[in-house]
């Protein structure tokens, strides 16, 4: 195992080399924007689903729309570089609103977000199998086996350290750049020369009879969807090069920058087309059919969208173990989530998020549209706390220019609440899985911290500590058949115990060895008495805890401390383990729930 660990995550790095794979704004951006700027792939196809479901002809308030959801992105911005100057140690929205709002706000915002990361990796994946799948149709019935190999691709390249997952996003994230930039200065280019022909299902303000503002909220809060991910550069400042706060702030920027061209470039270009959803074929890929026509250009572009929405999981993958990282500390997650791997990830994270996403997967069937609602309602809470906490910090730390600093953090608070209305209002038939996993993971989080608390309390150094001196040591040696481990057993025993116990089971399928056993013991340890006891279940687990239970009892009577050594042979080769049962495991694992007990492991080494 350790063999094929390193095989597939590689050497060990030196807890001295971390800083030396800290993210550059060049490789930050396309290990921490992928989600995001991916995004562009299906928001503007969830507002148009929308709308269509009242009238093609409404498809022209996708634009209004989109201007809507641009002055959202900007307020974020805006408020996520303030909280990443104001936050520069991480934790985003989860430390924001712990910090101003109180422990509870943090943990709603905190919980939010591991659903949401979860959610990004299985709507990222299976929006990537979708784009695979519109390329190659032969594929349609394979979407959710193709997402969950996504998955397990990428949890494998973040086992491997960041530097390596960002060198590998690289290509991925800017050929999509790239490609997209080219389809809408391609698409305005053709436009403007009237290559590209007018084919809208309704001009700019037409009437559109039954259009009310519900439907139009509806599908704002859809296309909102495209700025999950925003929050992920606050989340992750730890991972940047000094000085981490500037060039996570500059990367926060260049990454609203790209993103609101695309959005904006792929909805005008969807509207002057006047395309429709297909089920099997999503709108990007009729955009860019209808701007490049089939040649080699469009099978780059979706080759390029589906690596982006593959690897769009990975912020998930970057910001998940971060945040669960902050809660642990907090006392509020297991500390296993402190813990870094072997190439300086929070492992344990990661893989935690990988099986997550695939749970989700399979309970969905991979798809993107039953997704979606879960996906806003996830991130749309964590922001609006973390931009009514922001107002709460400016008020408390910036005197009498709160209100200036606070504008953007207002805006977005505003337009996040009225979203999170919506789609209660709108969209509970979809979301109310959230509300179930939500009371549900933050009653796990007060019991984890009521544990860790309680630990705490017990472990603490009193002034008084109270001694107790026992005048002796009974030691109990487990003993099968009398073999080269029991005598080093024994003899060990012999060194440490005043008083030494053997104890041997007798099943009923070896009842015949017993005398044997008897014989050859009495030979070798004369001095040593030998206790059997008889199991009638075959278990050896059971009588050997209720004999040792017994003997500590009377021991504690003598005031003589017991000790429980299991001998065990270690095999020459690690492989060799499992051909040989685990017995003593299982009972070290039992006896360590004993209270006065100790249990100590004689191991002899085999050399052949």
């Amino acid at each position: 195992m350790d063999y094929l660990k390193r095989f597939l995550v590689g050497k060990p790095l030196k807890s001295a080399q971390n800083d030396d794979h800290k993210l550059s704004k060049f490789a930050a951006l396309a290990m921490l924007s992928s989600d995001a700027l991916s995004s562009v792939a299906y928001g503007t196809e969830q507002i148009v689903l929308v709308l269509v479901t009242l009238s093609t002809a409404a498809i022209w308030y996708s634009l209004p729309i989109a201007l809507g959801v641009i002055i959202l992105l900007i307020s974020l911005t805006l408020s996520y570089r303030q909280i990443i100057h104001a936050y520069p140690h991480g934790g985003g929205a989860y430390v924001v609103s712990s910090e101003n709002l109180g422990k509870n706000f943090g943990l709603i915002s905190g919980g939010s977000l591991l659903i949401d990361y979860m959610l990004t990796v299985a709507v990222s994946v299976s929006a990537g199998a979708e784009a695979i799948t519109s390329a190659i149709p032969a594929l349609y019935e394979h979407q959710v086996a193709i997402s969950v190999t996504i998955v397990l691709l990428i949890m494998l390249m973040n086992l491997r350290g960041m530097r390596e997952s960002a060198s590998i996003l690289m290509f991925p994230v800017y050929c999509f750049i790239a490609i997209i930039t080219l389809l809408i200065l391609v698409g305005v280019f053709k436009i403007a020369t009237g290559i590209l022909p007018y084919h809208a299902t309704s001009h700019v303000g037409a009437v559109v009879p039954g259009i009310g503002i519900a439907l139009i909220l509806r599908a704002f809060s859809s296309g909102s969807a495209s700025l999950t991910g925003v929050e992920a550069i606050s989340n992750a400042v730890p991972f940047f090069k000094q000085p981490r706060a500037k060039n996570a702030a500059a990367t926060l920027t260049m990454m609203a920058t790209i993103l609101g061209f695309f959005f904006v470039g792929i909805t005008f270009l969807n509207y002057w087309l006047g395309i429709v959803p297909e089920k099997s074929v999503t709108v990007l890929s009729q955009v860019a059919s209808g701007v490049f026509g089939h040649n080699i250009l469009f099978y780059i572009f979706q080759f390029a969208t589906a690596m982006i929405l593959a690897v769009a999981a990975n912020t998930g993958f970057s910001a998940f173990p971060m945040l669960s990282y902050n809660l642990a500390k907090d006392k509020y997650m297991p500390h296993m989530y402190m813990e870094r791997g072997d190439r300086l990830g929070f492992s344990n994270g990661i893989m935690t998020l990988a099986f997550g996403a695939i749970f989700l997967l399979f309970i969905f069937q991979g798809s993107t549209e039953r997704l979606i609602p879960l996906y806003s309602i996830g991130v749309f809470i964590p922001f609006a706390l973390s931009q009514t906490g922001m107002v709460v910090h400016w008020k408390k730390n910036a005197g009498k220019k709160w209100f200036g600093k606070s504008i953007a953090n207002m805006i977005g608070a505003f337009i996040s609440y009225a979203i999170i209305v919506i789609l209660f209002a709108f969209r509970i038939g979809d979301i109310w899985p959230f509300f179930i996993i939500m009371p549900i993971l933050l009653y796990i989080f007060y019991r984890i911290h009521e544990h860790y608390v309680r630990v705490a309390e017990q472990l603490r150094l009193r002034d008084e500590v109270d001694e107790h001196e026992f005048s002796g040591n009974t030691v109990i040696v487990l003993v099968g058949n009398v073999t080269q481990v029991d005598i080093g057993a024994i003899n060990y025993a012999r060194s440490i115990g005043d008083h030494v116990i053997a104890m041997h089971v007798a099943t009923d399928e070896n009842k015949t060895k017993e005398e044997e056993i008897r014989k050859e013991f009495s030979e070798h340890f004369p001095d040593v008495r030998l206790s059997v006891v008889h199991s009638s279940y075959r278990s050896i687990v059971g009588p050997v805890v209720r004999y040792v239970d017994l003997v500590s009892k009377n021991a504690m009577k003598h005031n003589y401390t017991t000790t429980v050594l299991v001998p065990s042979f270690v095999p020459n080769r690690r492989w060799q383990q499992i051909l040989h049962n685990q017995t003593s495991l299982r009972i070290r694992y039992y006896l360590s729930w004993r209270e006065h007990i100790v249990v100590a492991n004689y191991s002899y080494h085999l050399k052949k």
